[in-house]
């Protein structure tokens, strides 16, 4: 739904006039995979599709919702947040809220409508973007300014401790902090970061499976204890503290399971920086061939692919006009992403969409993405 008509919606909502438009971004991770549990850094860009929260703030302090997606509505007073299981949509609201006052924040009500064009559970992160949207909203309802690494930091706790996702900090640190035309290298240990720009002429192409990922949750636990056992192995506080160098003298030192979990993470890390440099000389075949590099890594030595992944992957390469392609996100199934030229785009997105179906017997979603600006709000 676009703006126009989310502010039409809410004047037949609630019979006033809208006075403040929210928006975040969804994103996507371009490379440093598996590495944000490990303290290292990862490299993501926020994308040109929103969570956007048309509203205006109430003399109280309720908060009152409309889901154009869901068509459903929710209410909660800002003096008794809890979770609602009839409305789910809601509690990444309804815990930004309770976050938010938590760390000192004084918050009025609003009354809002909800749209995003983040698709749903396809791995770009349209949680981080509606609590980054939320955050916006209470931002403009109440007066309130917050740095975007706070609020970032206090999405991420909504999602932890109050929906019950173990979510790391990428997503809302991205979905804030985010820059049209740029990259954005984060050190998962202090959160410092830094913008990369990327070059003209590219779109990133993302291939959404459509597969289910059923043994995501169980393989993810799995590989950060493969990795904490790694680092113990080696006396590390992580494997962010471990060398490619040093890693590789004392690679037969440890079993075999652990030394490929080890080292996916170790050169992963490494690839990441090694990423940002070449963005920054403009250097599309050494990003592209690192892209190669890490979804090899990542079926091979992490094992955290998919056919379905691999099958993109593969199409994709093959392609004139691809630069690089890999899976990106947790894996067993969601997203896989390429960088192609722009003219070949249309060109790219249709082998796809032949092929994959041909190998998989599954049709996938594709949508071109550009980099774009993090979580804003303006008046109306």
């Amino acid at each position: 739904m676009n703006q126009s008509d989310l502010i039409t919606l809410f004047h037949s909502r609630y019979a006033c006039a809208a006075a403040f438009l929210a928006r975040a971004p969804g994103r996507v991770n371009l490379i440093g995979e598996h590495t944000d549990y490990n303290e290292g850094f990862v490299l993501p860009m926020a994308i040109d599709r929103d969570v956007t929260i048309v509203g205006a703030p109430r003399q109280d302090r309720m908060v009152r919702l409309c889901s154009a997606d869901f068509d459903q509505t929710a209410t909660f007073s800002l003096d008794a947040i809890a979770p609602d299981p009839a409305t789910p949509w809601s509690n990444y609201m309804r815990g930004v809220a309770l976050m938010l006052q938590n760390d000192g924040l004084a918050l009025r009500g609003f009354d809002g409508v909800v749209s995003g064009d983040v698709p749903i559970a396809s791995g770009l992160s349209s949680s981080a973007a509606t609590e980054m949207a939320t955050v916006m909203a209470f931002c403009a309802a109440s007066g309130q300014s917050i740095d975007g690494v706070r609020a970032a930091q206090l999405a991420q706790r909504a999602e932890n401790q109050f929906v019950g996702v173990n979510c790391g900090i990428m997503d809302q640190f991205i979905s804030a902090l985010g820059k049209a035309g740029h990259a954005l290298l984060i050190d998962c240990r202090s959160l410092d970061y830094a913008l990369a720009p990327l070059p003209a002429g590219v779109t990133v192409l993302v291939v959404d499976t459509t597969a289910p990922r059923t043994l995501a949750g169980s393989a993810y636990n799995q590989r950060r204890r493969e990795c904490e056992e790694g680092a113990r192995l080696l006396g590390a506080r992580s494997l962010r503290d471990v060398s490619a160098q040093d890693f590789e003298r004392r690679r037969d030192t440890l079993p075999d399971l652990i030394a490929r979990r080890c080292a996916h993470v170790i050169h992963e890390n490494q690839r990441a920086l090694d990423a940002v440099a070449a963005l920054r000389r403009n250097d599309l075949p050494a990003f592209g061939a690192l892209m190669n590099q890490s979804h090899d890594s990542l079926r091979d030595l992490y094992e955290v692919s998919s056919a379905e992944l691999d099958a993109v992957v593969d199409i994709a390469r093959g392609a004139p006009g691809v630069h690089g392609a890999r899976m990106t996100g947790a894996g067993f199934g969601g997203c896989a992403i390429a960088l192609v030229d722009h003219d070949a785009v249309a060109a790219v997105s249709a082998r796809i969409a032949a092929e994959y179906p041909r190998r998989t017997g599954r049709a996938p979603n594709i949508y071109p993405c550009v980099a774009s600006n993090g979580a804003s709000w303006a008046a109306l």
